[in-house]
């Protein structure tokens, strides 16, 4: 098998150009240096080569130099920043340059962080998703039909990573909905998503590979025991009291794990996910799961849920993400 060279575009930790405008969480979707380390091995343990390449600008000035290196393929973890089209700024340069690109393309990037278009596309496909209703201003949240009861959960439109959420992203009643809105609408500058709050168990299904793509073991992720708001959400805020408390309310049995598998594929294929993406899931007062998200450029940090499932599959993270980008690779007849 030919030696390949690998792309790496990522934005990390400490890189984001911080403006007096920006939201206090702003590059919590960035990565620590371990993630790139892990991603390195993993290339490396294919018998291939990585390339460090930098963030989207960093291409762009490569490619306006004339500078830009010779490459088999590129994948990123590069986040972007400020729009609902930023995780496609990579994909998309590839494109333009004719270099393949590990994962999902820009258009289901977007498609995916916009979570009201992700709704939308799923529900069409037959996928539950919680009764939601996209509110752009504070007014508007005055007198908004609701999309369901209180309690009702209010976030950014197009973020990932539980950013804009805070305790108060649970809201009980008319007057908290319009501060939630009138807070998202000016510290994240787009409109909210108001959802029904769904106060089940969650789970996240990680899914590799392509047609059809294959699930990992489902995780169940942590609530916090008062708010029942995911603990990963809060954990970067100040915890009243003597610290956030969690719970893990759920039970996941060959039947349940069987069917949150399937929505988890089935949403995959529909948003045409490639090879690899994360779909998070709760169960509604039925015990029928709600789809809340899919992520098709999952974070590869050791701590994270490719850390937890090496752990739990007793790999090291390195041969497990090996095995992830070799599925991409095949895809694209690099291997």
């Amino acid at each position: 098998m030919r030696a390949l060279t690998i792309g790496l575009a990522y934005d990390l930790f400490g890189s984001y150009p911080r403006r007096p405008s920006d939201p206090p969480d702003a590059e919590a979707e960035y990565e620590p240096e371990a993630t790139l380390l892990a991603l390195e091995a993993a290339v490396r343990r294919l018998g291939h080569a990585p390339v460090r390449l930098g963030n989207a600008h960093a291409l762009l000035r490569l490619a306006g130099q004339g500078a830009w290196p010779r490459l088999d393929a590129v994948l990123t973890i590069a986040e972007g920043y400020g729009t609902r089209n930023r995780e496609a700024w990579v994909p998309l340069l590839c494109e333009m340059l004719g270099v393949p690109a590990l994962g999902s393309d820009g258009l289901t990037l977007s498609a995916t962080l916009d979570k009201a278009w992700a709704h939308r596309l799923v529900a069409a496909a037959g996928v539950p998703v919680p009764p939601h209703l996209v509110v752009a201003s504070e007014p508007e949240a005055r007198v908004a039909r609701l999309p369901a009861p209180f309690p009702l959960f209010v976030k950014p439109r197009w973020e990932g990573t539980a950013k804009g959420i805070t305790p108060s992203s649970r809201v009980e009643d008319r007057a908290a909905l319009v501060r939630e809105v009138a807070r998202i609408t000016s510290v994240y500058r787009q409109p909210a998503l108001v959802e029904a709050f769904i106060e089940g168990p969650e789970y996240t299904v990680t899914l590799v590979g392509n047609r059809p793509p294959r699930a990992l073991p489902v995780l169940q992720r942590a609530l916090e025991a008062a708010t029942r708001i995911g603990l990963h959400a809060l954990e970067r805020h100040p915890a009243p009291g003597g610290g956030w408390r969690h719970v893990l309310p759920g039970t996941l049995d060959p039947a349940l794990e069987a069917r949150l598998v399937a929505l988890g594929q089935q949403a995959f294929e529909v948003l045409e996910c490639r090879d690899f993406a994360r779909a998070d899931f709760r169960l509604d007062a039925q015990g029928a799961p709600r789809f809340l998200e899919m992520n098709p450029l999952p974070t590869f940090a050791p701590d994270g849920s490719f850390g937890v499932l090496a752990e739990l599959l007793g790999r090291p993270l390195d041969d497990l993400l090996a095995e992830v980008l070799a599925t991409g690779l095949a895809r694209l007849g690099l291997v």
